[in-house]
């Protein structure tokens, strides 16, 4: 089995959209946020089907392509019921770059704390990591060895906590939360470049602060 994952640079801010797929090429659609033909040609030219559309978090720069790929792509779309609570109505703006998204026809999966979902052949587990939004989650492929971490973790960073819904003290035990997966599970970020939580413990400031706040912060999940 080979796992392919391509990011698509989307919208005024730059959001990440990943494709993530294997040999069955069912696609997990990860934070389509904006750009929803350049997705959908992406997807014909790699001639892959979609399995999910799986959302971090409700932030319109994650969710505003969802509706429009799911009329050309129906497939189950998933998130945290805290962000889909205020994710498609009018608080969720940020004009001239967002209007407030359109909500897809159907929202079939309420995630959950270690809830193990599989998707094209590829199983993934939600991680509950709160914090830049009450209902942040991170995926993670524990067979593949990697985490989609939306804006809870970046390379050398961390969500912002200061937008409605944000509470630092949760984003610290989130990123807590991730310091203990392996050292070698590669981590795909909303915004920026993929890393890995090795190199996050090493030079990430945010998350070297917080293990050496916290004993036993680097044990195990």
């Amino acid at each position: 089995m080979s796992v392919q994952v391509e990011a698509i640079v989307v919208g005024g801010f730059q959001s990440n959209c990943f494709l993530v797929w294997d040999d069955a090429r069912q696609a997990i659609v990860i934070d389509p946020g904006a750009d929803a033909g350049r997705i959908a040609a992406r997807l014909n030219g790699l001639e892959l089907g979609v399995a999910a559309y799986v959302l971090t978090h409700g932030h319109m720069d994650h969710v505003s392509a969802v509706a429009e790929l799911y009329d050309a792509f129906p497939a189950p779309v998933a998130m945290h019921p805290a962000d889909l609570s205020w994710a498609f109505s009018e608080e969720n703006y940020m004009l001239p770059f967002y209007a407030p998204p359109r909500r897809p026809r159907r929202i079939e999966r309420l995630l959950a704390e270690n809830q193990v979902w599989t998707d094209g052949g590829l199983a993934w587990r939600v991680l509950s990591t709160p914090g830049h939004t009450p209902g942040c989650v991170c995926l993670h492929f524990e067979r593949e060895q990697a985490v989609f971490t939306g804006d809870t973790l970046f390379a050398g960073c961390v969500g912002r906590t200061d937008l409605a819904g944000g509470d630092a003290d949760a984003l610290a035990s989130s990123i807590l939360r991730l310091a203990r997966l392996p050292p070698a599970t590669a981590v795909y970020p909303g915004h920026g470049p993929a890393t890995d939580i090795g190199h996050e413990l090493r030079t990430n400031g945010f998350m070297v602060s917080l293990r050496m706040a916290v004993p036993g912060a680097a044990g195990p999940p």
